[in-house]
């Protein structure tokens, strides 16, 4: 039984490979099943005893990535708690401000395909929507219910997991608006656009004036921005 499970989880991580591969070289639109298949050097049909189609194949590889990020799982690890809360909401806000600035513009070409998507089957969308969910939404509803235990937020609405929702498609819209060459619309100055979105959101979610200067001052401080800046240069 072990072995056979073993068995199935290395098949899986050598299609996954394949697939990566193929993404990488032909994006999305430009590979099938098949290419995938032939690249990990099985049949069709056993990959998709593995997985049921291209866009599955695809969202998978976005969770992986997203799991492999150390960043971000020291972040999702972390105890929940307000500063986590703030922390997270940072991260997100960073993250779709600045999608369309990543190498190779992938980051861009995931929102492109997100949204036709949407405007298709949802099929992409919704296994992506689900691996966020699992991945992320979980972590923001633990720190938001930490956060209104401590008397750092107040309760808004009985469905805590809609509000994670909301500030991910506000965020989603921002970045959509940047997406082409021209961008449709102009938020003006970057550092306080990504303070002003942090507040909205945070506010948005119930977190008291008092908490989201103290935390987002020491998020957004010169001196880390300045640190970070090195870090990653």
């Amino acid at each position: 039984m072990t072995s056979l499970r073993m068995t199935s989880d290395l098949r899986r991580e050598l299609i996954l490979g394949a697939a990566k591969r193929c993404f990488a070289r032909n994006g999305f639109a430009g590979t099938t099943t098949k290419s995938v298949a032939a690249a990990a050097s099985i049949s069709e049909g056993l990959l998709f005893k593995h997985f049921p189609s291209k866009a599955a194949l695809y969202a998978e590889i976005l969770a992986c990535e997203r799991e492999a990020d150390p960043a971000l799982m020291d972040l999702l690890g972390a105890e929940p708690s307000t500063q986590t809360l703030v922390v997270l909401v940072r991260e997100m806000v960073e993250h779709f401000l600045h999608a369309s600035d990543q190498p190779e513009q992938e980051e861009d070409q995931r929102l492109r395909l997100l949204v036709s998507s949407q405007l298709d089957d949802g099929e992409f969308a919704r296994l992506v929507y689900e691996k966020v969910a699992g991945l992320i939404g979980r972590t923001f509803v633990s720190s938001l219910e930490r956060a209104v235990e401590a008397g750092d937020a107040v309760r808004i609405g009985n469905e805590p997991m809609n509000l994670f929702w909301f500030a991910h498609h506000t965020l989603l819209m921002a970045a959509l608006a940047r997406l082409p060459s021209v961008p449709c619309l102009s938020y003006g100055d970057a550092a306080s656009h990504e303070r002003q979105m942090c507040e909205f959101i945070l506010r948005g979610i119930g977190l008291n004036e008092a908490v989201i200067a103290a935390h987002l001052d020491r998020e957004l401080s010169p001196g880390r921005i300045k640190a970070e800046t090195t870090e990653s240069a």
